[in-house]
């Protein structure tokens, strides 16, 4: 395991006040990338060095500790411009990583599916094109490790045209999956299922709260950004009704535009929603600017004016008069958060309660009966209306469906007696 030091820059009262807590989630992003933590170093200055970003003197001092310490690793909390992460290099002689290239590699460790893969294959490549001119020698260090995974050292020092047509080529085989996953998101368009997706920040709960919505296996881990690869499955109601949820990657603050850029046919998934979870971790001291940080990102892709759920996770690591405060609150105000524990199952059913009230709010549920001479109606009908029971009859078929009434117009004649719409 490589030993990291981390280094924080602030150049205003505000970044000097965020600095302890940007630097606890780079830690936190360091363990995810495999790295050991041994020091964090902090400057405060009026600007950025355009060669080192940090002051001179600060680079000495670095250079000292990271030979003391035997350091295989500088990861600053900050992007760095090409020059400064070259002139870093030199004159510490140890490998210097900046906080998106330490983001990309860990989901160049996490990517499992291979549209995944070359997701993030493009933003790495696209990260450090501009950084290929004399990193040669840093390239080709003995031991890889953090950094080096993904396109890999060797096609790092391919000529400059060929990385380019490898992007190019990359970028073609992402727009055919955003094609297909277009073609998919139009299917479920059509049908008359409605669609949620589980949004939030990394490590906030969101696959383990999927599991426990749709009785998955999901991977889980307290690591940032365990699982990458978008699920969709079918979540059912005790009386049969039913709706499609969807995992995301989680989001995380000064989430490098690069993989924004590369996982937008993933992220597209979101749009089509026709509600978000946004799960919340109750416990972090960071919830509310973690909150504001998605909420940010879900702006940046265009994605307003769906009903959002806030679900505030992890309630079973509360004190337990807190925890009971904040279910009698949600008990009382519809309109409040819902607060769940995924692990513990503790507040699901209200959740599902809350889910049915708001993307089930256009929708009627009524009996039909279908003659067999009217097979056809009836071969239809599930690709209009949700079909929840289906009985045969010695004429024909009764069906018990939910729908938006505009679906059931079609459908009016077949209508039981005493159904109203």
């Amino acid at each position: 395991m490589e030993k990291a030091i981390l280094v924080n820059l602030a150049t205003s009262q505000q970044e000097k006040e965020e600095a302890r807590v940007s630097m606890t989630e780079l830690a936190g992003l360091a363990s995810s990338a495999g790295a050991t933590v041994i020091e964090e170093i902090y400057q405060c200055r009026p600007g950025h060095s355009p060669k080192f970003f940090i002051g001179e003197g600060k680079v000495q001092e670095l250079a000292l500790k990271a030979k003391e310490s035997g350091a295989d690793l500088i990861i600053f909390d900050h992007n760095l411009s090409p020059i400064q992460q070259r002139s870093l290099e030199e004159a510490i002689q140890v490998k210097v990583l900046d906080r998106t290239q330490i983001i990309l590699d860990i989901f160049a460790q996490r990517a499992r599916s291979s549209e995944g893969k070359l997701q993030v294959e493009l933003a790495q490549l696209t990260y450090l094109l501009p950084r290929l001119k004399g990193r040669g020698q840093a390239l080709s260090r003995p031991g890889g490790g953090i950094g080096t995974r993904g396109p890999g050292e060797k096609k790092l020092e391919e000529d400059r045209r060929k990385i380019a047509d490898r992007i190019t080529k990359i970028k073609k085989e992402i727009d055919s999956v955003q094609m297909r996953r277009a073609g998919q998101r139009q299917g479920r368009r059509r049908s008359p299922v409605p669609t949620v997706s589980l949004v939030g920040y990394t490590s906030a709960g969101k696959s383990t709260l999927f599991n426990l919505l749709s009785k998955e296996n999901r991977y889980t881990s307290p690591h940032l950004f365990a699982t990458l690869d978008p699920m969709v499955r079918r979540v059912t109601f005790s009386d049969g009704l039913y709706f499609f949820l969807s995992d995301t990657v989680g989001f995380i603050k000064k989430l490098p535009v690069e993989l924004i850029s590369a996982f937008r046919a993933t992220l597209e998934e979101i749009k089509e929603a026709d509600c978000l979870l946004q799960v919340i971790d109750i416990t972090s001291p960071e919830a509310g600017e973690q909150a504001k940080a998605v909420d940010e990102i879900l702006s940046g892709l265009e994605i307003r004016e769906l009903p959002v759920i806030k679900v505030f996770n992890k309630i079973d690591l509360l004190p337990e008069k807190e925890k009971r405060t904040l279910l009698q609150r949600q008990q009382k105000e519809k309109s409040s958060p819902v607060y769940v524990s995924a692990r513990s199952g503790e507040g699901l059913e209200s959740l599902k309660a809350r889910l049915r009230q708001v993307i089930f709010k256009n929708f009627k549920s009524c009996w039909l009966h279908i003659p067999r001479d009217k097979a056809e109606a009836a071969s239809s009908l599930a690709r209009q209306v949700m079909v929840i029971r289906k009985t045969e009859t010695a004429d024909g078929w009764e069906y018990q469906v939910m729908a938006q009434k505009k679906s059931l117009f079609p459908y009016l004649p077949y209508v039981l007696r005493g159904e109203s719409l």
